[in-house]
């Protein structure tokens, strides 16, 4: 399985470099239309351009590749984290380790060097509470 990952990989990058460089090369719409201004006359400046040629085509290709490429390694990766479950279900339950539950017998005590927190003042004796 490791094997099919890492060649896919290797076809995913490749296909991205060969249409970086695909992309990089084709000649672009807008100087079409400065030539059809200038000195030279364009049949596309307003109007379809017309077939795709091999570029933009080769283009298409590598793209589709590449996403190709793309979805096979997430399915992948999916399938290897199905195979070998962990003790959380996600990262942060992986993380956050085991907790272990506090006991209601034990009392909270306070640390040693810091006093102990101080009880409620007592209700004056003799005052009645008022609404």
């Amino acid at each position: 399985m490791q094997i099919w990952m890492n060649l896919v990989l290797v076809v995913q990058i490749l296909s991205a470099m060969v249409m970086i460089g695909l992309v990089l090369i084709q000649h672009g719409k807008g100087a079409d239309m400065g030539a059809s201004f200038g000195s030279g006359a364009s049949g596309s400046l307003f109007g379809a351009t017309g077939s795709a040629n091999f570029m933009s085509r080769s283009t298409a290709v590598c793209a589709a590749v590449f996403f190709a490429c793309t979805l096979s390694l997430a399915f992948f990766s999916n399938s290897a984290s199905m195979r070998a479950p962990t003790e959380g279900s996600s990262v942060l339950d992986r993380a956050a380790g085991p907790v272990a539950p506090a006991s209601a017998a034990q009392p909270a005590t306070a640390p040693t060097g810091l006093p102990a927190p101080m009880a409620a003042p007592a209700a004056a004796a003799g005052s009645a509470p008022t609404r």
